[in-house]
């Protein structure tokens, strides 16, 4: 009994488990992975190779339990260009999903388009570092994460969105209706360093590729208005010191490139990325010719 006189609802690891005993037998049922991403009506898990021959049995439970329509296992690394997820489907059919965040809701296929749970509070920041009225280009658009939290700090922000996954470019324009922005969120498809863009006219760049979006610095500074802005790049560094690991890099490719920076550059943890390593983004307001 609970401490409230109530019976101790077990978690949802733990119902799983006593689901598959009889199949995987107590082993492997015990050493089952506990964690678990829930995407709206998708389910995400990272199952080790060995428990494939149960993965239709554990997928289902799963799908019992939680009561989702359908259960993904990570059967391999985040691949190309493109940041594809390899998955695999183990319950269920539908992979279209919709996840809603600080009041936006976004919609993708979870199948086919990565998204990051840990970078919530990111995605969040965003919409409190874009000053309404400001005119920002996401370089890394994907379905949206900071364009339409970017739209969102108020009715004069105008934000050029740009992405070349023509799946993703699919669920930004939708999501940017669905969001209501959509009048304000100028969508572009294509190559970011050969679309056409606005020129020396943005008050802020977002820069958020992984796992390093500094060799993209030089394109953004193009885009800034000469008088300055800010440029925010994501990429990761050895977790110990990882701030400072971030910054340098960033500080050298401004240099290059012939821009100086108005004050210090500023970095901060996203979350983890794997073993030993950070993610990081990197704030710097440049002038872009210093």
């Amino acid at each position: 009994m609970a401490g409230n006189g109530r019976p101790h609802r077990l978690a949802p690891a733990e119902r799983v488990r006593a689901r598959i005993r009889p199949i995987t037998g107590a082993a492997l049922a015990e050493a089952m992975p506990s964690g678990y991403q829930r995407l709206g009506r998708v389910l995400l898990l990272r199952l080790p190779a060995s428990y494939r021959p149960y993965f239709g049995p554990i997928g289902r439970s799963w799908q019992e339990t939680l009561g989702v329509a359908t259960v993904l296992t990570q059967v391999g690394p985040v691949s190309g260009e493109l940041r594809t997820p390899t998955v695999e489907r183990i319950a269920g059919s539908e992979t279209e999903t919709e996840v809603v965040e600080h009041g936006i809701r976004w919609r993708f296929d979870a199948a086919r388009i990565m998204f990051a749970a840990g970078n919530r509070t990111e995605r969040d920041r965003v919409r409190h570092l874009v000053r309404p009225g400001e005119r920002v280009v996401d370089l890394f658009a994907g379905i949206g994460y900071f364009a339409i939290p970017a739209a969102r700090s108020g009715p004069g922000t105008r934000v050029v969105a740009v992405e070349k996954n023509p799946v993703a470019f699919r669920y930004l324009v939708g999501n940017a209706r669905r969001n209501h922005v959509a009048e304000q969120v100028d969508c572009r498809l294509g190559e970011n360093r050969s679309v056409a863009l606005p020129s020396g006219e943005a008050d802020r760049v977002f820069l958020g590729y992984l796992p390093d979006a500094t060799p993209w610095v030089p394109r953004a500074l193009e885009l800034l208005s000469p008088d300055g802005g800010w440029i925010h790049v994501h990429t990761v560094a050895d977790a110990r010191g990882a701030p400072s690991n971030a910054v340098a890099p960033v500080a050298s490719a401004l240099r290059g490139a012939g821009a100086r920076a108005t004050g210090p550059l500023r970095a901060r943890k996203v979350k983890p990325y794997g073993p030993g390593r950070t993610h990081v983004v990197v704030d710097a307001h440049v002038v872009p010719r210093g």
